[in-house]
């Protein structure tokens, strides 16, 4: 699989979006910035988020819908950006809608009065609401756990849907909407529950965890999952750190393929699908500060409102 470069020097970027004109619209991290990068490899800043503005996604109304994660802090590893625990500038979490044109507004903060911690990632449904992970917050001596959340776009409702999980990051949803899709990072474990209706799922009575989730897949290595993108055909693409790659698990649970991605990144943090026939891959990685563009091998579940 041949990878070219798409967009160069950014600041740890993450949750990339395809837009209708062929640019692709990132956050960048560390910046604190929402950024499109045009065709040709040309940034330009869509908004000045703030704190660490960690996925993104588009909404029934054409705003950009953004998981910020309040902040980390950051070093330098073997040549490679690196986030690190909360830091003193952290500003709590948040989900932020942004409008084309720039404007920032917090639409929620806090959830059943317990603040945000570290928002994540984030799908849309036919509905027109949003599921999204929330990773926690980690310090020198403790650690904040986060869960599943889902929200309406017009800030009216949010609600908690799984809690605790073991840093829960990469969020999606099956080709049916039937099931969401959940990976863990440290646990290095991809959960999926059935979808009852929008906010609520079902536990799987053959669960051995608390939260009644299937263990659709566990990592048999030391690697971390990240961010995930579906296929068409219902393959769960994770972005998997350390190892550098992304890992394609079948609904079955099977693990199809690992695809290596170049530069030897331990930060591969995302993927995302784009073009005519949803086989342009992009895949984030972040520690070198590349997105990168590739020809999938099959296509890539169509959003319902990218």
């Amino acid at each position: 699989m041949r990878f070219s470069e798409f967009g160069t020097g950014l600041q740890f970027p993450e949750g990339p979006v395809v837009m209708p004109d062929g640019s692709v619209v990132v956050v960048e991290i560390k910046r604190g910035t929402l950024t499109r990068i045009a065709p040709d490899g040309t940034l330009s800043v869509v908004a000045e988020c703030g704190g660490g503005p960690n996925g993104a996604a588009l909404g029934p109304d054409g705003a950009f819908y953004v998981c910020n994660n309040g902040g980390f802090s950051w070093s330098e590893r073997d040549g490679l950006t690196a986030p690190g625990p909360q830091p003193a500038g952290y500003i709590g979490g948040r989900i932020q809608r942004v409008t084309p044109d720039g404007e920032v507004t917090d639409l929620y903060t806090h959830v059943d009065g317990v603040g945000l911690r570290g928002p994540n990632d984030i799908v849309f449904d036919d509905d027109g609401g949003f599921w999204f992970t929330d990773m926690g917050k980690q310090r020198p001596r403790d650690i904040d756990h986060g869960g599943l959340y889902y929200g309406r776009a017009d800030g009216s409702w949010v609600t908690e849907v799984v809690f605790p999980l073991v840093s829960a990051n990469g969020v999606g949803l099956s080709p049916d909407g039937r099931y969401v899709h959940v990976s863990e990072t440290v646990s290095g474990r991809l959960w999926s529950w059935e979808i009852e209706s929008p906010g609520k799922v079902k536990a799987d009575p053959s669960s051995r965890a608390r939260h009644g989730g299937r263990l659709l897949h566990g990592s048999a290595e030391y690697q971390w999952f990240d961010s995930l993108a579906v296929e068409a055909g219902g393959n769960v693409c994770v972005a998997t750190l350390y190892t550098g790659l992304i890992s394609v698990v079948s609904p079955e649970g099977g693990l199809v393929e690992e695809v290596p991605i170049p530069g030897e990144d331990i930060f591969v943090t995302n993927i995302c699908f784009g073009g005519d026939d949803m086989r342009t891959a992009y895949v984030t990685s972040s520690g070198r500060g590349v997105l990168y563009r590739t020809t999938w091998p099959r296509p890539g579940l169509a959003l319902p409102y990218g």
